[in-house]
């Protein structure tokens, strides 16, 4: 479905970003693979999977709140694999705060990484892929929290609801390129972000009470979903967002 493509995925040591870059190499893609600080042998690890999985990979560190890191990871990827077909904006971060008690810090953090980290992933994937002359998908990585409010989580939801945005925007203004841009926003997967309510039986059992499919996703399950927004299989999908929730965003007690 990818073969021949080559595709950069932020974020990738663990997690989704792990399955998104696993999956891509099973598609029969090159996969740059991405990590962050102590995450390296993550990384390793990951690139191993890929390749397993019957892709090519690398592995490169990147802070993706800095551009100057951001142009040298796709200058990476190029170098390594020759062009760059498929940019997924995945690297995210999270405070857990909310309005009254979300200091600057935590706001600047949570922003520079879910938006800004996102914005300029998809200007400079979107620059190399308008030089290669023959378009490209971007892909933004999301939340249903993006439309659907999370009280206590208010840096988070202001973000992604940024990435949204982007997400449609962007799609607008590069659609003349070849260039797709579609966001994908996730319910409740399993990951380590999840991990305190995953490992308390009651919370476990009240999320998935709440979620229509009536279990938590897999990563394995947005991987999927991805691959075929990356495919020509989408190739009329763009700028716009599909969420992936089990239906949780739709359910509603009644009356």
């Amino acid at each position: 479905m990818l073969s021949g493509k080559v595709a950069i995925v932020t974020g990738s040591s663990r997690g989704i970003g792990r399955a998104m870059a696993i999956a891509m190499g099973r598609g029969g893609a090159s996969v740059m693979v991405t990590h962050y600080r102590e995450e390296g042998a993550n990384g390793e690890e990951t690139c191993k999977q890929v390749v397993a999985a019957g892709g090519k990979a690398a592995l490169s560190r990147v802070d993706v709140t800095k551009v100057a890191e951001l142009e040298h990871l796709i200058a990476k990827a190029v170098d390594r694999f020759g062009r760059l077909d498929i940019m997924i904006n995945n690297a995210g971060f999270e405070t857990r705060t909310g309005v009254l008690d979300s200091s600057e810090e935590d706001f600047d953090q949570v922003v520079a990484i879910n938006l800004r980290g996102a914005f300029f992933g998809t200007q400079l994937a979107a620059r190399q892929m308008i030089r290669q002359g023959q378009g490209g998908c971007i892909i933004n990585i999301s939340s249903i929290h993006e439309e659907w409010p999370m009280p206590g989580n208010a840096p988070y939801c202001s973000a992604k609801a940024g990435v949204g945005m982007l997400t449609r925007n962007a799609g607008v203004e590069l659609a003349r390129h070849g260039i797709r841009v579609v966001g994908v926003a996730p319910g409740a997967i399993a990951t380590h972000m999840n991990e305190p309510v995953l490992d308390d039986p009651e919370k476990r059992r009240a999320l998935e009470e709440s979620i229509p499919a009536g279990r938590i996703g897999r990563p394995e399950e947005v991987a999927d979903l991805v691959v075929y927004l990356a495919s020509e299989e989408a190739r009329y999908v763009t700028a716009t967002t599909v969420f992936i929730d089990g239906g949780m965003m739709q359910k509603s007690p009644g009356l």
